[in-house]
């Protein structure tokens, strides 16, 4: 079978890659081992892990309540929560498939395997081996999570990071393994259900985050039950008198009825055989790609969790369309958006655009930070989840956006109002000349922003000869 592109994954990177080839009438082919599309942020990740967090902070009663859903406890709360994660999950799923169907996508459930850079071999599920030709093929095959050597993974109790949601109801305890974002989420959904929560691992959460707000997420989480210990490594995993127990580098032992291992992910490359086409990895196994998503093979372009580290969707979805762009001369986008956020969905959300405190200082740049609490915001206290604060990080010479962070509900939301400041090198003038809503979140960055003017003029002129 000859077809212009073919596709390896249908998960976000995947579907977007082969529906922005398919728009510009080429012909396109999308290879998956899945029975239906969207990987596993439709299926496992993603979208169910927000269900389930959006139901666990109204069902349990934190923030405002939802009127219209039931009252429930411990196991029937599980119940329901799975039930709406497994609505919400079908209906981005035939989205999905309804996308690739509109655009002419033809798909083949089966496991790819490189024969040459543009020959691809295809073992159906169904049954039969097909071979398919392409000019173009990107690779899209995603991410699976790690599971470390000295962590029993076999074991019922513990999960990891896609199995999690399967278990049968709310533990009563959980060890975390992990402080990322998978790690953070999870940790908050389950203290919101009322599981006892403690998280190990890394010098502090998210350690991508601002030092700062950071420790503004981890007295959340404290508030929230959390129990949170940085700069500790699980040595071993084990049963002791048929329980579930951890023992820390440093000695300590820590039990839990569900040990939840979030320790980061690797690529989903096996039996591909890339190594054999000319496509490179990285000391880390990711696949090495150059600015136009190419790898080391001719005609062949990879996106998404397999060029790692892991991201976000968001991401994945822009690094296969410029890739698309790329390979075939499309001259709709060139590059990926140099000025993207983060965003974490923990219990409050997490999200940041631009530099930290500590790259500014790191950098040698003069900078200056304002800070403005949701304990102070109307709209969050009237929300009933005033925890969190807005924190812009700017230049002192020109007033100049370098950076925005924000701990706190609809974080997701609120970080693109400072992306696109950053985005047109705009100054915190931005904020304070704009007219915002009342009560909203939103008007937290002007605060934010008075805050940063008063820590300007009270500033001391450093000592010169």
């Amino acid at each position: 079978m000859k077809y212009d592109l073919i596709v390896i994954g249908a998960g976000p990177a995947g579907e977007k890659g082969a529906a922005q080839a398919a728009y510009y009438g080429k012909r396109v082919c999308v290879v998956d081992p899945s029975p239906r599309p969207g990987g596993i942020a439709v299926s496992t990740g993603g979208i169910p892990t927000k269900s389930v967090r959006e139901g666990a902070i109204y069902l349990s009663g934190l923030g405002q309540r939802a009127s219209s859903l039931p009252s429930a406890s411990g196991q029937d709360l599980w119940r329901l929560l799975m039930a709406r994660k497994f609505e919400i999950s079908e209906l981005m799923t035939v989205a999905v498939e309804r996308n690739l169907e509109r655009h002419g996508v033809e798909r083949i459930q089966g496991r790819a395997r490189f024969v040459s850079p543009r020959q691809v071999e295809v073992e159906k599920v169904e049954g039969g081996l097909e071979v398919l030709e392409a000019d173009v093929v990107l690779l899209a095959s995603g991410s699976k999570p790690h599971h470390p050597a000295n962590i029993p993974m076999d074991d019922p109790d513990v999960c990891d990071s896609e199995n999690i949601l399967e278990i049968e109801r709310v533990p009563q305890s959980l060890l975390v393994i992990g402080s990322g974002a998978a790690g953070c989420e999870y940790a908050s959904i389950f203290a919101a259900l009322g599981t006892r929560v403690t998280i190990v691992g890394g010098s502090h959460l998210l350690p991508a985050l601002d030092a700062e707000m950071a420790e503004v997420l981890a007295e959340c989480f404290k508030a929230m039950g959390i129990r949170v210990i940085p700069g500790a490594s699980v040595a071993e995993v084990r049963r002791v008198s048929g329980a579930l127990e951890a023992r820390l580098a440093d000695g300590r032992t820590l039990q839990a009825d569900k040990i939840l291992v979030a320790a980061g992910r690797r690529p989903q490359v096996e039996s591909l055989g890339l190594s054999k086409i000319g496509v490179e990895f990285d000391s880390g196994g990711w696949v090495q790609v150059d600015g136009r998503y190419a790898t080391g093979a001719a005609g062949v372009f990879a996106a998404g969790d397999v060029i790692g580290p892991p991201g976000l969707s968001a991401v994945s979805m822009e690094q296969a369309r410029v890739a698309i762009c790329h390979a075939f001369g499309f001259e709709f986008k060139s590059e990926v958006d140099h000025f993207r956020p983060s965003y974490i969905f923990s219990i409050p959300e997490v999200a940041w655009v631009g530099l930290t405190e500590e790259q500014v200082r790191t950098g040698g740049i003069d900078y200056e930070v304002g800070r403005c609490s949701f304990g102070t915001n109307a709209k969050a206290r009237i929300s009933g989840f005033p925890d969190g604060l807005v924190k812009l990080v700017f230049r002192v010479s020109d007033k100049v956006l370098l950076g925005v962070h924000i701990v706190g509900e609809l974080a997701s939301e609120l970080i693109h109002i400072g992306q696109f400041v950053i985005q047109a090198g705009g100054t915190i003038d931005r904020f304070i000349d704009a007219t915002f809503a009342v009560p909203t979140r939103s008007e937290a960055y002007k605060y934010a922003a008075y805050d940063g003017l008063m820590r300007l003029a009270h500033r001391v002129e450093p000592f010169t000869n």
